[in-house]
C-alpha cells in the first residue's frame, strides 16, 4: 500500500505540471508573442532565412537608419533601422539588395533616408539618401 500511495504523490504534481504546459503546445510565434518576445520577422536573418510570406512581397516602405555594411560582390546594403510602420517592422538590422548606382551612393557610418519593396527574401531598395 505504502508504494501506490508514493507513486501516486509523485504522479499527481507531474500530470498537473503536464496540464499546465499549454504553451509548450501553441505555435512558437504565439509563445513569443504570448512570453513579450519580438515575432519572428525581429529575429536575426541569414542570406538563407526568408523574411516574410510571399503573399506579403511587393508591399513599399520608408525608413532611416545608419549603413552598417556594404557587399558590392553581393549587391547588399545593410542598413540599422528604426521600425517601419507601414509594413509592421520593428528596429533591426538587415541587408537590402542594391544596384550598383544605389550601393555607389553611400558609405559605411552614413545616416540616411531610404525607400524600398518588400521581396521574398526581406528588401529591395528603391532609393537611398544621405541625411
Amino acid at each position: 500500500m505504502r508504494t501506490t500511495t508514493y507513486l501516486t504523490l509523485l504522479a499527481a504534481p507531474l500530470a498537473l505540471a503536464a496540464c499546465d504546459n499549454a504553451s509548450e503546445t501553441a505555435e512558437p510565434s504565439e509563445t513569443m508573442m504570448s512570453e513579450g518576445m519580438a515575432d519572428a520577422d525581429s529575429m536575426p536573418m541569414g542570406d538563407d532565412m526568408a523574411m516574410m510570406d510571399p503573399a506579403e512581397a511587393g508591399q513599399a516602405g520608408s525608413g532611416e537608419g545608419s549603413v552598417t555594411e556594404i557587399d558590392e560582390a553581393d549587391g547588399k546594403v545593410t542598413i540599422d533601422h528604426g521600425p517601419i510602420a507601414a509594413v509592421g517592422w520593428p528596429a533591426m538590422t538587415m541587408a537590402f539588395s542594391a544596384d550598383e548606382a544605389t550601393i555607389d551612393k553611400v558609405a559605411v557610418g552614413d545616416r540616411v533616408t531610404f525607400e524600398f519593396r518588400t521581396t521574398e527574401s526581406g528588401g529591395e531598395l528603391t532609393a537611398i539618401s544621405k541625411q
